[in-house]
C-alpha cells in the first residue's frame, strides 16, 4: 500500500497551491498550514532547495470524528500535500493517505473514517 497519491501537473506550484485550496474548500476542508521548505532551508541553515511547499489540510467535521474515535489520532492530523518542483518542467503534487497512516491503530471506526477522507483528497488532486 502506497502512504500517498500524486500526480504531475503543469502549472506554478503558487497556481496549484491555489487551486489545491479551492478544491478543498468545496470538500469542506481548509488549509491550516503552508510551509515553504526552500525559503526555510534557505534562511535556517543557508541551503539552496528545489520549490517545495507543504500544506496542512485540515476538515473540522472529520477531524471531530476521527478524534472522537481514537483520542491520540491528532498525532496523524492534519493531512499533508507536498508540492513541488521535480526538474522536468511539471510540478508533483502528493497527498497522504490516511487509510495508510491508520493502519498502525486498530480501530475499525477510524478506518472507515480515513476511507471518506481519503476519497475527498484524491478528488480534489484528481480535479487539478
Amino acid at each position: 500500500m502506497n502512504y500517498y497519491y500524486s500526480r504531475k501537473i503543469e502549472g506554478t506550484i503558487d497556481q496549484l497551491v491555489e487551486k489545491i485550496a479551492e478544491g478543498l474548500k468545496k470538500e469542506g476542508f481548509g488549509i491550516l498550514s503552508d510551509i515553504n521548505i526552500k525559503d526555510l532551508f534557505k534562511e535556517k541553515i543557508d541551503v539552496e532547495f528545489r520549490p517545495y511547499r507543504i500544506l496542512g489540510a485540515c476538515n473540522p467535521v472529520f477531524s471531530n470524528k476521527a478524534i472522537t474515535a481514537e483520542e491520540r489520532v491528532g498525532l496523524m492530523l492534519p493531512c499533508n500535500f507536498v508540492v513541488q518542483e521535480m526538474g522536468d518542467g511539471l510540478i508533483d503534487v502528493s497527498v497522504v493517505d490516511p487509510v495508510a497512516s491508520m493502519t498502525a491503530i486498530d480501530n475499525d471506526a477510524l478506518k472507515d473514517i480515513a476511507a471518506q477522507i481519503r476519497d475527498k483528497l484524491i478528488f480534489v488532486v484528481d480535479g487539478l
